[in-house]
């Protein structure tokens, strides 16, 4: 459902029975930039609402080839905003203003915002726009908190970035997993963080209920293992923005055969970079059906 400025909530967070998730929906495309950057015409962030109390956005690939998605959650009594995408000049990326047109709808709920990683300057360009902003709160060393019947577990998940964080939402069962793990090309800078990291997802996800987990890129396209070239900005044929609990499995498995060693774990859905260069491509595994014949290397 896409939703606009001026209806952009229905409702805030609202208490669950036992063992229940709030509905939400995934199904949706994303809008995927234009061969000539200069001549989109697409919104400079894209809004959608997964449910009410529940907004993706994601930045215009045309503006910025990482297009990296910020997530804003809502309770009854505050509201959390998950990262802060790749540009600062809010003429480009108006962030600031769509989270005041969506908190406008929800009694002005005091915003709290936080990083997947304070390290990652993809995701926090936009986090100056709020210098000044009434009622707005910075995190730096996150914990645990509560939103008003909707409470974020932070979960520590070094690996990606030495300063990682995952954040789990018991109200929709979403776990934010920022660059540690998404549908794109996987950049490992401690393969025993990384490992412990999903050890430690791997455990939470037993006991806890997990719908889906949303990182903080698409990068893959939608055919196996292929995935867009760096500075793409024209995907569209891309991979879904949600995995499954499952990949963390996959991942943790492959990551395990490849720590130590300067190699890629190509996957269907993500490919693991541990100790190579951007450009190291890795051989292509057996299991996955053959590389297309395209016009182009997606690879």
């Amino acid at each position: 459902m896409t939703i606009t400025r001026r209806a952009l909530f229905a409702a805030a967070a609202l208490p669950l029975k036992a063992n229940t998730l709030a509905p939400g929906s995934l199904r949706f495309k994303w809008n995927y930039g234009s061969i000539c950057a200069a001549r989109n015409r697409d919104p400079r962030i894209q809004v959608i609402a997964y449910n009410p109390s529940t907004i993706v956005m994601r930045q215009n690939v045309a503006v910025h080839w990482e297009a990296p998605f910020t997530y804003l959650l809502a309770g009854t009594e505050k509201a959390l905003l998950i990262d802060t995408g790749a540009t600062p000049e809010p003429n480009y990326y108006p962030l600031r203003t769509t989270i005041d047109g969506l908190l406008s709808n929800l009694r002005n709920l005091p915003l709290t915002i936080a990083h997947t990683s304070a390290e990652d300057i993809a995701l926090n360009q936009g986090v100056s726009q709020f210098k000044g902003r009434p009622n707005t709160t910075i995190l730096t060393k996150p914990t645990t908190f509560d939103l008003g019947n909707r409470v974020i577990t932070i979960i520590p998940t070094p690996g990606a970035h030495k300063d990682g964080i995952t954040f789990y939402d018991r109200y929709t069962g979403l776990l934010f997993t920022g660059d540690l793990l998404f549908p794109g090309r996987i950049h490992i800078s401690n393969d025993a963080d990384y490992i412990r990291s999903l050890e430690t997802l791997e455990a939470f996800v037993k006991s806890n209920p997990v719908r889906w987990l949303l990182g903080a890129h698409i990068e893959m396209t939608a055919v196996p293992g292929i995935h867009y070239p760096m500075r793409t900005n024209f995907k569209p044929n891309e991979h879904a923005l949600q995995l499954e609990p499952e990949a963390i499995g996959e991942a943790l498995q492959h990551a395990r055969r490849i720590q130590g060693k300067s190699e890629v774990a190509i996957r269907a859905e993500f490919h693991l970079l541990n100790r190579v260069g951007v450009d190291h491509r890795g051989d292509w595994p057996a299991d996955l059906p053959p590389v297309p014949v395209a016009p182009f290397n997606l690879r």
